[in-house]
Formats: C-alpha cells, sequence, structure tokens
C-alpha cells in the first residue's frame, strides 16, 4: 500500500491525522464575497482545507439535462440542471482570489474540476490536489486528461461498482498514475446513515492497496466520526454558513458550529485510537493499585506463624501479591508481625 500521499505538505494515509476538507462547493450561490466568509468558517473550524467546484456550465451541463430529485426537494424549485447551476457560477478570476485568500489564511485551497478548461485554471493555480466528484468516475476521457497533470488525484467514489472504481484507475494509471486517495461515498443529500456502507472503505483499501477515505452526506457528524474510527485518512463534508439559505446542497451542509465539532470530534477519535497493543495506560496505575485486589492478612499474625489458607484473605487494595500467588504463600512463616488487613509482601515473610 502507497504509505501516503502528500497533500500541500500534508501526510495523508494511513497513520497520519485525518485529513479534514471542508466541502464549500458552489454553497456560495455565486458570490466571492460569501466564498470569503466560507473560507473564515473553514479556518475557525481548523479543518486541514476548503473546496469549491470549478467549470464552465456550458462546458459540463446539457440544456436539457434535469435536476437530481434531492435538487429539486432542496431547492423548491423545478428547472433545468443547467440554469440552477449557471447561477452557481464563479468567474475564472475568482478561484485566482480564493486560492490567494486561502494562502493568506493557511488553509489549503481545493477545488473539483467538472471540464478540462477548469482542470487547466486549477493547473495553473498550482493547485496541491484535484479532487473528482463522483459523476466523473465514468468520465474516463476526463480521468487520463487530469492524471496527465501529474497530481495527486482524491477520487470520490459515489454511485460506483467496485468494477468501475477499477476502471477507473486503471485509466488513471494509464494516463500519468499519479497518487490516488479514494473516497467512500453514498451521493444522495442527504444520505440515509442506512445506505452508508462504511464497510466499503476497507474492501477498496484491501482491493486497491491505497488510501481509503469518506466523503459525507449524511445529516450531521456522527457517521463521519464512526468513518475516522474505522480508518478513514480523508473526510470531506459539506457546509454552509447557513441551511436556510437558497440552493442545492445547504440543506445537506454542516453550520460553523458543527463543522467545528466535526473537527475536533475526529482528533479526538484519532486520539482514542492508539497503537493497537492491549497494555494498561499509565493514567490507570494509580487506580489499579486501589482497584484490585491482592493478598492481605485476614487476621492479626505473629512473627514466626506459619501462613494458612485461613490466614490469608483476598481483597483490595492491590499492593500486595497477587491472589494467583495464594498456594505459593500458604505454609510459609511471618518474619514479622503482621495486622489485620495489611497486605502480604515478601518482605514480611520468611
Amino acid at each position: 500500500m502507497r504509505e501516503y500521499v502528500d497533500i500541500g505538505g500534508r501526510r495523508v494515509g494511513p497513520g497520519h491525522p485525518t485529513f479534514v476538507i471542508a466541502e464549500a462547493g458552489v454553497n456560495h450561490n455565486g458570490d466571492l464575497d460569501l466564498a470569503r466568509r466560507l473560507i473564515d468558517a473553514a479556518v475557525r473550524a481548523q479543518a486541514d482545507a476548503v473546496k469549491f467546484q470549478t467549470f464552465i456550465t456550458e462546458e459540463s451541463i446539457s440544456t436539457v439535462a434535469p435536476q437530481a430529485a434531492y435538487q429539486r426537494r432542496n431547492t423548491g424549485v423545478t428547472e433545468s440542471q443547467f440554469d440552477m447551476v449557471k447561477r452557481l457560477e464563479l468567474p475564472p478570476e475568482a478561484f485566482a482570489e480564493l486560492s490567494d485568500y486561502c494562502q493568506s489564511r493557511k488553509i489549503i485551497f481545493l477545488s473539483s474540476p467538472f471540464d478540462a478548461p477548469s482542470v487547466d485554471l486549477l493547473d495553473r493555480l498550482n493547485v496541491p490536489a484535484f479532487k473528482i466528484a463522483s459523476g466523473e468516475i465514468t468520465n474516463l476521457p476526463f480521468l487520463e486528461y487530469l492524471a496527465s497533470q501529474r497530481r495527486p488525484i482524491i477520487l470520490s467514489t459515489g454511485m460506483s461498482y467496485l468494477a468501475e472504481v477499477e476502471t477507473a484507475l486503471e485509466a488513471i494509471g494509464r494516463a500519468g498514475n499519479p497518487p490516488v486517495i479514494l473516497l467512500h461515498c453514498v451521493s444522495n443529500y442527504p444520505a440515509e446513515a442506512n445506505d452508508v456502507n462504511l464497510r466499503a472503505m476497507a474492501t477498496m483499501s484491501q482491493k486497491f492497496q491505497l488510501p481509503v477515505g469518506y466523503s459525507d452526506h449524511t445529516r450531521g457528524i456522527e457517521v463521519s466520526l464512526a468513518a475516522v474510527a474505522l480508518g478513514a485518512c480523508v473526510i470531506e463534508k459539506h457546509f454552509t454558513l447557513d441551511r436556510n439559505l437558497p440552493g442545492p446542497d445547504h440543506k445537506a451542509s454542516l453550520e460553523p458550529h458543527e463543522l467545528a465539532d466535526l473537527v475536533r470530534g475526529s482528533r479526538l477519535v484519532e486520539a482514542s485510537l492508539g497503537d493497537g497493543l492491549k497494555r494498561p495506560a499509565a493514567s490507570e496505575m494509580d487506580t489499579a493499585r486501589v482497584a484490585r485486589k491482592s493478598l492481605v492478612a485476614a487476621q492479626d499474625i505473629c512473627a514466626g506463624d506459619v501462613l494458612t489458607r485461613e490466614s490469608i484473605a483476598i481483597k483490595r487494595p492491590g499492593t500486595g501479591l497477587p491472589p494467583a500467588m495464594r498456594d505459593q504463600v500458604i505454609g510459609r512463616k511471618a518474619r514479622i508481625d503482621i495486622s489485620e488487613g495489611t497486605p502480604i509482601t515478601t518482605e514480611v515473610m520468611e
């Protein structure tokens, strides 16, 4: 397995901190100032990266393409996908401004391109990786063009079978073989927990020997935290300044305080995973001395007395000899007087 992928100076992969991508997407509603405010919110939440979507609507969407059901449901408007998306498009120069602003705020800038001119634009901006939306996984000519730039690729795999993921990776490998991170994903907004199938992350990791993460479209942060516990090296999550804003993705997005909770929760889960060795934590040792039991005098014992089963009890604290040594202690003589309740140690026996 590839040990890690370098994204903007961050090592992303097994054994490294989860890379949290705050997915701004099109939740700027075509407003550059709102996009900057989304960056500010991602910085305050301590996300590792903030990601947008870069596209030229005419290059990406047919004028007769319908909305997805979730888009009609979330916007409350029935219109062509083209008309809906066109309102969310930012001009090319906006992405240079957003990239510069991310640099000034010390957060990694990412964006998902949806057409070749957008790939070229992001390449000129020297993005540290291309994040590829799930809908492009069967667009092999596009994947090949992306791979030819030889930048790391984070590939979402929503709506796909394992064989389709394999075909996409083969195309990427032929065209440039850049480092790849796979993201498990369910492409519904919001997705239901019983559709998520987080164990598919392990399936892809074992099959392709690549780092695997999770792009989460469920409500809340619980499923993302479960993914971290299962080893996701990347968590991507949509966020918005206000879920009540108009647009297709706001209702399935976190608000800023929830994004901060996700980052804090991810770090807590990471810290809790440890190295897998079963041993007591240093912080437990004082409790062990109190909570465990040991051999103690069941009665007052005089120096020279032979220790018997009746004169020895098993009680707290755990500072005497362990209960497993009882048979080895029986028959030994007391070296000194031992008061009732005193732990039996080697020092008090001949």
